[in-house]
């Protein structure tokens, strides 16, 4: 038994069948000494004890005057005014007051005290919740520059886009697609020319998003710790690993195609060279199944090496394996955090887009019953009304899905790596219990 004012260790008591002066836990170890008891190596160390000790194993609280003692250290609680009340020692273990009760230490062994939190998340392993409530902060706290930057990548793809589609398709004779008296020549350069022009949107649109999500990147991390950047801040920050960003997205598409296309060569093998074709369809189609399982596993392994390329100064190799890495063992927690994001992002993209497609059918010149059927055209109104509809969605759901990826990186990094320490230095705070033996808070 631990003699400290205010606290006992639970151990023995004399009801579980030991004597009084039985020697183990509830003693000195090594002796069959009571817990108390002075040894004969104490008679002249340390502070002098009493003459008079109470009985082993019969420890109580001390009462009030006028009031019985309580026989044994299990039984009641002791009153106000003693070492366990709000005027003794510590107000007891669990009183009002005391270690345990509220305003004392723990208040209640309720846990460690709150992670710090500089900027839009707390200092420690974070929950989904708070991954997609700090991609929202993010936007709120910072939104001149991130729906300026996610704003105007937006609109300079969707002019793109609607230039396309208003000129160059009718250019190239797409009608000719769905022509049935149109002659093979016209098709033939009808497909080119869809095929060239959505390369041209795709190369576009490709750059746009490499641009919005390095600078994305930028401003999420500097939001972690509590600070502010101006969008040319974060592109004199970010333009060094825009080349590498760009080649390591190109790089991931490369690859997800190869995994597919290995999927179904053998399919395509049979059909071919075997001229069965039920068996080489049937090959075909169970190759890319399996492929796209695979590709999908690839892709969440690979998930985390844009923040990686661009947080880091990584190579496009190294970010590749960093993120694999880090991703290692937490494969199903990344991709459900990816796939909510994903759908959090589609469902605002398509409230966003249905007034904006409803209205744009109404204005498309043949009313809404043929738009609703599929024969109204594509005419100039059409095109800049879900235009709008679809620069308002981007520059929403830009930042959710990258500042989503840029927190889980920095999540996983502070589950695998403490990097909450590191950000505790650089944001200027100190991280409560930082450095204390126990479990971090939420991992």
């Amino acid at each position: 038994m631990n003699d400290t004012p205010g606290w006992a260790s639970p151990g023995p008591a004399p009801s579980d069948g030991r004597e009084p002066g039985a020697s183990g836990p509830a003693g000195l170890p090594g002796t069959d000494q009571p817990a108390g008891a002075p040894g004969p190596d104490q008679a002249h160390a340390g502070p002098k004890w009493s003459d008079e000790q109470p009985p082993p194993a019969q420890w109580s609280a001390p009462t009030a005057p006028g009031q019985a003692p309580h026989p044994g250290w299990q039984a009641a609680p002791p009153p106000s005014g003693g070492w366990g009340g709000h005027g003794g020692y510590g107000g007891g273990y669990g009183a009002p007051g005391g270690w345990g009760g509220p305003g004392g230490w723990g208040g209640g062994w309720g846990g460690p005290p709150p992670a710090a939190k500089p900027g839009v998340i707390p200092l420690r392993p974070l929950g989904l919740g708070e991954i997609l409530d700090g991609a929202v902060s993010t936007m709120r706290a910072h939104w001149r520059t991130v729906l300026g930057i996610s704003l105007t990548i937006a609109v300079l793809t969707e002019v793109v886009a609607v230039l396309f589609q208003g000129f160059f398709l009718d250019s190239v004779g797409a009608g000719s697609l769905g022509d049935r008296n149109a002659s093979a020549s016209e098709v033939a350069d009808a497909f080119l020319g869809a095929m060239l022009g959505s390369a041209l949107l795709f190369v576009v649109t490709l750059i746009g998003t490499v641009v919005a999500t390095a600078l994305l990147t930028t401003v999420t991390s500097r939001a972690v710790l509590g600070t502010s950047v101006t969008t040319r801040e974060a592109w004199r920050d970010a333009r060094p690993q825009v080349p590498r960003l760009l080649g390591l997205i190109l790089l991931m598409m490369v690859m997800v195609f190869g995994v597919l296309l290995a999927g179904m060569l053998p399919g395509f093998l049979v059909t071919f060279f075997a001229g069965s074709n039920g068996a080489g369809i049937a090959l075909t189609v169970l190759g890319f199944l399996g492929a796209a399982v695979y590709a999908v596993r690839l892709m969440v392994r690979l998930s985390l090496a844009s923040p990686a390329l661009m947080l880091e100064k990584q190579g496009i190799v190294k970010a590749l394996r960093r993120s694999g890495k880090l991703v290692d063992g937490s494969w199903w927690r990344v991709l459900g955090i990816q796939v909510v994001a994903m759908l959090i992002a589609a469902a605002v993209s398509v409230v966003v887009l249905i007034p904006f497609t409803l209205v744009a059918g109404l204005g498309a010149g043949d009313g809404f019953g043929d738009f609703a059927e599929g024969t109204g055209g594509l005419g100039w109104t059409f095109l800049v009304i879900s235009g709008i509809g679809s620069v308002i969605g981007s520059t929403i759901t830009l930042p959710i899905t990258a500042g989503v990826t840029v927190l889980l990186y920095i999540d996983q990094r502070i589950r695998r790596e403490a990097l909450d320490l590191e950000l505790a230095r650089a944001a200027g705070v100190q991280t409560p219990g930082a450095g204390a033996p126990g479990t971090v808070p939420g991992s």
